[in-house]
């Protein structure tokens, strides 16, 4: 299966993998095992000075950014860049939602979860995703030990009457599947990640449209050491609660971030309008599919792994049909992969078995390549050799 910043690769049966000639080189090792958006170095070596952004020695001083937010901190400009990008791809509502800015959505994840949970109750409310869910949310729901929330595992398997959250990934990191709500519930509360519902991963069929939605800059341009994230939120209350998480927990946003997030957002608007730019989001999407093409040769090469498809849609911001294109069996092909010098993640990380692997696809093209030489050499024994 393929995972949306990775491929979820599958071993296809039990005999041990042995090597096709010498894969016992000296060469690094190639960690494909999180979502580190290299790939993304290419474009932006072309763009020049159009992203450049000077700060002068009196910017920046004061706690309060100069916009009339509910999110007292979140800049004007960066706000402006957010609504203007979304109209631009089609990629979510942003008209009657309130913009919270926050460090990337891992941040936010918190800042939802402190806004959506009963303030007064007798046990942790809790919180489900359905497998294969994001690696990140059992660490995240319970690493400060909260009394607000507890994980509560995969959504599909969740029974308890009462209030709940869901976690809806969509697309859905490691499978690149569009999901939708599981537990359905009378008093379930919905938070949907979209980090990777940008046009390079998926095809956008429709703009976006929940009470709680997460992004991040890190998938959208590849930006992640910028780390900027921001939410659109319906309900006032839930911004005004998730601003306030965000001010008691670090006082704000830096402030240089925004802006260089909003100068960053405004070079790929210009990108998808002008048409002497070289647009961001079509450039992007050329090198997943030229990756993925690559990597489905590969694997159609031998019997030993499987790759997911992904069914011909019509993307509302290419105006055309496509497929979708994510950034993402032995019994342990992890380990088996790991002996190759490739480090992945193991499918039991997403609460999926550890037959599977998510390898990230946003790596630069010479990682790539090499992975990619290194997963043609592991072959089937033969005849017991």
């Amino acid at each position: 299966m393929s995972g949306i910043d990775g491929c979820l690769v599958k071993y296809s049966s039990a005999p041990r993998a042995t090597p096709k000639n010498d894969t016992k080189d000296t060469s690094a090792i190639i960690v494909l095992d999180h979502g580190d958006p290299t790939m993304y170095e290419s474009y932006w070596s072309k763009i020049g000075n159009k992203c450049d952004i000077t700060f002068n020695g009196d910017n920046s001083l004061s706690y309060f950014a100069n916009g009339k937010s509910l999110c007292w901190f979140l800049e004007s400009k960066l706000e402006e860049q957010i609504k203007r990008l979304h109209n631009v791809v089609g990629s979510a509502i942003v008209d009657d939602h309130y913009i919270v800015v926050g460090t990337v959505s891992s941040q936010l994840m918190q800042a939802a979860l402190y806004a959506l949970s009963p303030t007064y109750q007798l046990e942790p409310i809790s919180v489900v995703s359905a497998t294969p869910f994001y690696s990140a949310y059992p660490e995240v729901m319970d690493f400060v030990r909260s009394g607000l929330h507890k994980w509560a595992g995969d959504a599909r398997t969740f029974k308890k009457n009462g209030s709940y959250i869901e976690f809806i990934t969509s697309p859905n990191n490691p499978d690149g599947v569009i999901r939708e709500p599981v537990v359905n519930g009378d008093q379930g509360k919905l938070i949907y990640d979209l980090a990777y519902y940008w046009p390079q991963y998926i095809v956008i069929t429709s703009p976006a449209n929940h009470d709680v939605m997460l992004f991040t800059i890190s998938k959208c341009t590849g930006h992640a050491g910028s780390r900027i994230g921001w939410a659109l939120v319906k309900d006032k209350e839930v911004a005004r609660k998730m601003t306030k998480f965000m001010e008691i927990s670090t006082i704000g946003v830096s402030k240089e971030a925004q802006l260089r997030a909003a100068k960053i957002l405004e070079v790929i608007c210009n990108s998808c309008l002008d048409p002497k730019m070289e647009n961001f989001f079509e450039y992007s999407q050329s090198l997943m599919i030229n990756r993925w093409n690559r990597l489905r040769q590969v694997v159609m090469a031998n019997d030993l792994f499987v790759l997911q498809k992904y069914p011909l849609q019509y993307c509302l911001f290419r105006k055309d049909f496509y497929e979708s294109h994510p950034g993402g069996e032995e019994e342990d092909c992890e380990k088996l992969l790991k002996e190759h010098k490739i480090h992945t993640r193991s499918g039991s990380r997403f609460g999926s078995d550890s037959r599977n692997v998510r390898i990230s696809m946003l790596s630069r093209d010479e990682d790539f390549n090499i992975f990619l030489k290194r997963l043609m050499a592991i072959q089937r024994p033969t005849n017991g050799n």
